[in-house]
């Protein structure tokens, strides 16, 4: 082999080796974790959602009031957004570089009377959504409830009409052009999750009662992240009586998308 011919064999595999680190670094960049932003994480359905987001490989940031005692709750290796949704500003900042928003929110006057539905459930929703809006969001998924298209549920009687304020909310996320998915759960329950399969209906039907863990609620939002048959859909779900492990493509490919 000449000298000539023996430099060029080198600058050959020079060159293989440089494009296949070019190569190992795009694909480095392209499966890099997608950054969702959990609203409401200190209460028991979004530390749940931060927990699951975790260990799917999100990167999780977390909008919360008080540090430290998020800090405590929600652990190491999460990032913090120290602010309050009622403030101007606070989500703007929160969602800059998210990809991902999941909102679990909710009102509680009777510790806070500053915490009314009509703030928390419909404005501090609709804020989000504009937010998400600005911030080019790929989806927000919204933890709402069942029986939020009737008025005369007990629950608005209880508690300032947080029924109506929360339906309120959805139609905002609904306007605001981003992908959303909207989860409507029965009553809420501290049980493990995973252990039953999950019900799930379209229609908020107001013959229909039960009870679901947090944790599957919280399953239920973070496999909903970047599933395009899970986007502009809104379900009520509950436990199942069976056993099992829920099948994600059955469950959202089976929903009907919102007429809008």
């Amino acid at each position: 082999m000449t000298t000539i011919e023996r430099s060029a064999t080198r600058m050959m595999a020079w060159l293989l080796c440089a494009v296949a680190a070019v190569g190992m670094a795009s694909a480095t960049t392209a499966v890099a974790a997608d950054t969702v932003l959990v609203i409401g994480a200190t209460g028991g359905t979004g530390r749940e959602v931060v927990k699951q987001a975790q260990a799917k490989g999100f990167a999780v940031r977390a909008l919360v009031r008080d540090e430290t005692k998020a800090r405590e709750m929600l652990g190491a290796g999460i990032e913090l957004i120290v602010g309050d949704v009622r403030a101007a500003g606070t989500l703007d900042r929160a969602m800059k570089g998210a990809d991902y928003v999941v909102s679990a929110l909710g009102s509680n006057s009777r510790n806070d009377p500053t915490n009314k539905p009509e703030l928390i459930d419909y404005g501090a929703v609709r804020a989000a959504a504009e937010a998400a809006t600005k911030a080019r969001v790929k989806q927000i998924v919204l933890v709402s409830s069942m029986g939020v298209t009737d008025p005369d549920a007990p629950l608005n009687r209880m508690f300032d009409n947080i029924l109506l304020w929360k339906f309120k909310g959805e139609e905002a996320v609904r306007n605001s052009g981003v992908p959303y998915t909207i989860v409507r759960p029965g009553g809420l329950s501290n049980d493990a999750g995973g252990q039953k399969l999950i019900k799930v209906m379209q229609g908020d039907p107001r013959d229909v009662r039960g009870r679901i863990p947090r944790a599957d609620v919280a399953a239920i939002c973070v496999n909903a992240l970047g599933r395009k048959d899970a986007q502009r859909k809104t379900m009520e779900v509950l436990s199942d009586e069976t056993s099992g492990a829920v099948d994600w493509s059955k469950f959202f490919g089976g929903l009907t998308a919102d007429v809008r």
